[in-house]
């Protein structure tokens, strides 16, 4: 981003987590409380980016190995005759899509756990940061009425 610029930056999406990155704003007078707030929106990110990055990983390599193996036991390969990608039709990637999402159930639920609790401390800090703001514009105005 610019370096006059005041506002975080979204990127385009990433090549391996398909979430887009953020490039968060540091205010030149960042307060204690604002930089625990930036640092854990910052962690949950890269926590975010790691678990996606990850799960793509795993679920595009066990997609192949299915399609491949039920191809292989239709004996059919990986490419038709004419180059192109050999597919299975609808029915038989729903076998597989409902498989991996059983067999990752506890990953995914150990993550809505994680990410609620993250969630929560942005939510909470947010809270805080907007009332120290608050209450500093507050005494503000009563200092400049006062005057």
């Amino acid at each position: 981003p610019p370096a006059h610029s005041h506002n975080d930056w979204i990127g385009p999406p990433d090549k391996h987590s398909n979430l887009r990155p953020v490039i968060f704003y540091v205010p030149p007078e960042e307060s204690p409380l604002e930089r625990r707030l930036r640092e854990a929106r910052q962690e949950a990110q890269a926590c975010d980016q790691r678990f996606w990055a990850r799960h793509n990983r795993t679920f595009h390599q066990e997609k192949e190995e299915f399609i491949y193996s039920r191809l292989k036991a239709k004996g059919l390969e990986m490419r038709d005759e004419t180059g192109q990608k050999a597919t299975l039709n609808a029915e038989e990637m729903a076998d597989f899509y409902k498989d991996f999402l059983s067999k990752n159930f506890r990953k995914h639920m150990q993550y809505n756990r994680d990410w609620y609790k993250r969630n929560f401390t942005i939510t909470f800090l947010m809270g805080q940061v907007a009332l120290v703001r608050a209450l500093k514009w507050l005494r503000w105005k009563k200092k400049n009425v006062g005057n």
